[in-house]
C-alpha cells in the first residue's frame, strides 16, 4: 500500500596562468583587478517569499536546535504527518543480520557501510569524512564508490542503450563494504591522505586547504583491476528533496546550454540516466553526479549499496556482492513472502520515500540583514548565480498539495557542470564525465554546523567551511571563484553570510 502519499593541478585564472607553484597560489595581477571591479558595495532586495524557500512548505520548527533538518513539511495534513513518522522510524531503524526473530528488520549486508540511513545523513543532515588521516578514524558516512571502463565493445553497446559508461569492479563491485557479517569479510578500509594548500588571496590573505588522496587497504579479496577508478561520495543533507523532484523537467533543461551560445563560460548540461521505474532515459536530478531520477530510486539505491538490503527494484539479497565472493553470495538473506520476497517491501520504501520527500527546507535565518543583502548582490555580480539559480516553480505532485505550486529557492540549476581538475574525480557516471558534478542546491547550508555537527562541504567533505568550498571551484566556475578570491574582506564576508542565511 502506498503512503499518504581533482588538486592534480590547480584552477586557472582566466588569463590561463596555471595557479599551482609548489603548494602556494597566488593570485595574478591581472586577475585582482578584474574580480576587485566587480565588487559591489550596494545592497541587492529581498525578493517576496524569499524567506522561505520551500515555499509553503518551509518549516520553522526547531530552527534552533540539531532537528532543524528533521521536520515534516508544512500542510502535510494529519495523515502525511503519520506516514512521515512511520517512514522516519524505518529511515532510523537498525537492520541486523538473518535469520532473526524479527522479518521486518533483517536482511542486512552480508557486507555494508552501514545498519541504517540515519547513520550516514546524521540528523537528516551531511555526513562527515574522518576527522584525521585514517586509521585513526574510519569514516561511515564517506563512501568510495567501484568501477572499470567497459572491457568489450559488447558491453559498450550494451551499457550505451541505458547510458552507462562504465561497469563494476569485478571483485569489489560498485562500492567499497568495510564492514561484513558472520563469516563474510569486509572488502577493505578506505585511507584518506590530506596535502596543505596554501592560497594566497587578493589581500594577502592565506587560506589552507586540503586534498584528499584515497586508497584502499587492508584488501580482502585480492587487488583491485588495475583499471580501477575510485569517487569518494559524502552523505548529503535530505532536505527539500520532494520540492526538488517536483520542478517541471523543461524548467531544468531550458537552463542548458551545452555548448556555451551565450559566451559567458557556463555550459550546464542536462543528466539523462535510465530509470528503472519508467524503463527509460529521464533526467538526473539526486545524487552528487545527477545519477538518479528519483527519490524513490535514491532510495533503493542506498538500501542495497549502503546496507546490503534487496528491493524490488535490486532484489540481489546479497547486495553489491560480486560472484567471486562466495561466502557473501550464499550468506542467508531476509526475504520473506511477508516483505515481498525482498528485504524491504514496497510499502515500506513507499514510507521511506515519502519521509525523503517532505524533510522541510527551513525558513532563512536574518535574510534582511544590511550584509547579507550586500553578499547577495555579490554573489550575483561575480556570477554564483549562473550555477546556483536561485528559484523555480514546482509542478503538480498526486496526493501531495504542499509540494505542488511552490516557488522555491533551492539555488541550484540541477544541471552538470565542468568544476575543472581541482575537483575530478576522473569517474564517468551517466550523462557526467570525471569533471562533471552536478549543481548542489545551497539551502540549508548555513544550518550544517547547527545540525551535523561540522561544516565539512563538496562531495567528499574537504572543504571545512563555505570558503573552501568556494575556492576548490574551477572549470566553468573559475571566474566566480577568482573574483571571490579578489574581494575585499568586507566583500568576502558578505557574500559568506548571505550564502549562510539560505
Amino acid at each position: 500500500m502506498k503512503p499518504h502519499l581533482r588538486f592534480a593541478s590547480i584552477v586557472a585564472l582566466a588569463t590561463g596562468v596555471p595557479l599551482l607553484a609548489g603548494l602556494a597560489i597566488t593570485l595574478q595581477p591581472e586577475a585582482q583587478a578584474t574580480s576587485a571591479a566587480a565588487s559591489p558595495r550596494a545592497a541587492a532586495v529581498l525578493e517576496p517569499g524569499e524567506e522561505n524557500p520551500g515555499g509553503s512548505a518551509t518549516t520553522e520548527r526547531a530552527a534552533t536546535t540539531r532537528d532543524a533538518f528533521s521536520q515534516f513539511s508544512e500542510g502535510i495534513g494529519l495523515a502525511g504527518e503519520g506516514d512521515f513518522k512511520v517512514g522516519n522510524a524505518i529511515f532510523r531503524k537498525l537492520w541486523v543480520s538473518a535469520p532473526s526473530s524479527n522479518n521486518a528488520s533483517d536482511g542486512l549486508g552480508p557486507i555494508y557501510n552501514a545498519r541504517g540511513c540515519q547513520n550516514c545523513h546524521l540528523k537528516d543532515g551531511r555526513g562527515r569524512p574522518p576527522a584525521a588521516h585514517w586509521p585513526d578514524e574510519i569514516a561511515t558516512s564517506l563512501f568510495l564508490r567501484l568501477s572499470i571502463p567497459p572491457q568489450t565493445e559488447q558491453q559498450k553497446r550494451d551499457l550505451a542503450e541505458r547510458r552507462i559508461n562504465v561497469v563494476n569492479e569485478p571483485v569489489y563491485g560498485g562500492q567499497l563494504q568495510n564492514v561484513g557479517l558472520r563469516n563474510v569479510p569486509d572488502e577493505g578500509q578506505m585511507r584518506i591522505d590530506y596535502t596543505d594548500l596554501p592560497v594566497t588571496l587578493g589581500d594577502g590573505t592565506v587560506v589552507t586547504l586540503r586534498k584528499p588522496t584515497y586508497s584502499i587497504v587492508n584488501l580482502n579479496y585480492g587487488p583491485l583491476h588495475p583499471g580501477t577508478m575510485m569517487s569518494p561520495r559524502l552523505s548529503p543533507q535530505m532536505i527539500g528533496m520532494g520540492l526538488l523532484e517536483a520542478i517541471p523537467e523543461a524548467d531544468i533543461r531550458v537552463l542548458a546550454d551545452p555548448d556555451d551560445k551565450d559566451g559567458n563560460g557556463i555550459s550546464g548540461r542536462p543528466s539523462d540516466v535510465f530509470s528503472l521505474t519508467e524503463n527509460k532515459v529521464v533526467l538526473g536530478r539526486f545524487g552528487w553526479k545527477a545519477g538518479n531520477a528519483s527519490v524513490r530510486l535514491q532510495a533503493a539505491d542506498a538500501f542495497s549499496g549502503d546496507m546490503g538490503l534487496s528491493t524490488t527494484l535490486h532484489r540481489q539479497g546479497y547486495g553489491d556482492c560480486t560472484e567471486t565472493q562466495t561466502a557473501c553470495r550464499s550468506a542467508p538473506d531476509g526475504a520473506s513472502d511477508l516483505t515481498d520476497d525482498v528485504e524491504v517491501s514496497d510499502q515500506f520504501l513507499d514510507l521511506v520515500t515519502f519521509y525523503a520527500q517532505n524533510l522541510a527546507v527551513p525558513r532563512r535565518r536574518g535574510e534582511s540583514g544590511a550584509a547579507v543583502l550586500a553578499g547577495k548582490a555579490t554573489f550575483n555580480a561575480i556570477g554564483c548565480a549562473g550555477c546556483h539559480h536561485p528559484a523555480f516553480t514546482t509542478g503538480d505532485v498526486p496526493d501531495q498539495p504542499h509540494l505542488s505550486k511552490q516557488k522555491i529557492w533551492p539555488y541550484t540549476d540541477m544541471l552538470l557542470h565542468d568544476m575543472g581538475e581541482g575537483l575530478a574525480d576522473n569517474r564517468p557516471e551517466g550523462s557526467a564525465n570525471g569533471t562533471e558534478w552536478r549543481t548542489a542546491p545551497l539551502w540549508g547550508i548555513g544550518l550544517t554546523q547547527q545540525v551535523s555537527g561540522h561544516e565539512f562541504l563538496l562531495h567528499d567533505g574537504r572543504a571545512r567551511g563555505v570558503e573552501e568550498a568556494i575556492l576548490w571551484h574551477g572549470g566553468e566556475a573559475g571566474a566566480a571563484r577568482n573574483a571571490y578570491a579578489g574581494l575585499a574582506k568586507a566583500d568576502r564576508d558578505a557574500l559568506i553570510a548571505f550564502v549562510k542565511s539560505l
